[in-house]
């Protein structure tokens, strides 16, 4: 797969088939995504992978915590305020997802339904989490993981399988640090959910969009 062909081509998936992916496929993803970019060579990542039993576990208490209505206090801070042409596209999103899945907006019990499924990273097989060690400089390490997750994102298109770059995955901190064994030394940033897509599914092929170039880039000569 060409490296345009899979930037363009990958996307989140909110549905997978009931899969596994295998351990040896992960490794080699993994592998192949340490020869991302860090600054100074430093590779502050490191990754934790949960499948089968302790990802069940994370699942069912991640959603369970949602539903009884805990209060999520991540290891790093949630934006509250957007500007709003981020707010905007947000929304649009929100829109886009619902509609594939036929969710009419004020039908509140199905928008709960499926955000409780987010927190069950919809039901993928596997969740790769990335963390750093609570030393570092939390912005360049940011910085960093956000490279070598984007790089797992692509490579994972390219053998055909999907993921979801979820912040449902480190919502509750304490919840995965239990069914991951992650200690408190580490901040969860961020996780994906990992799988084999399910191409028939109109939530993983409704039409995307991404800005004009104008709205980014600003010339100095």
């Amino acid at each position: 797969m060409e490296l345009q062909e899979a930037i363009r081509g990958r996307r989140s998936i909110r549905q997978f088939l009931p899969r596994p992916v295998s351990n040896e496929l992960i490794k080699d993803l993994i592998a192949e995504s340490l020869w991302s970019p860090s600054w100074g060579n430093t590779q502050p990542w490191e990754i934790v992978v949960g499948t089968g039993e302790s990802l069940a576990e994370f699942k069912r208490k991640n959603r369970e915590a949602l539903l009884e209505g805990k209060k999520s206090a991540t290891d790093i801070p949630m934006p509250q305020v957007w500007p709003d042409r981020n707010k905007l596209r947000y929304k649009e999103l929100g829109k886009s997802v619902l509609g594939a899945l036929s969710i009419a907006r004020e039908n509140q019990q199905a928008r709960m339904d499926h955000f409780a499924w987010m927190f069950t990273l919809f039901d993928a097989p596997a969740v790769v989490i990335f963390i750093v060690d609570k030393t570092l400089l939390l912005e360049y390490a940011m910085l960093d993981v956000g490279l070598i997750l984007q790089t797992f994102c692509l490579l994972a298109h390219a053998k055909g399988l999907g993921t979801c770059i979820l912040a449902a995955s480190v919502m509750y901190p304490e919840i995965a640090r239990a069914a991951f064994s992650v200690p408190e030394t580490k901040r969860l940033v961020m996780g994906a959910a990992l799988g084999w897509p399910d191409t028939d599914a109109p939530v993983n092929s409704f039409e995307r969009n991404r800005g004009h170039l104008e709205e980014f880039v600003r010339w100095v000569g």
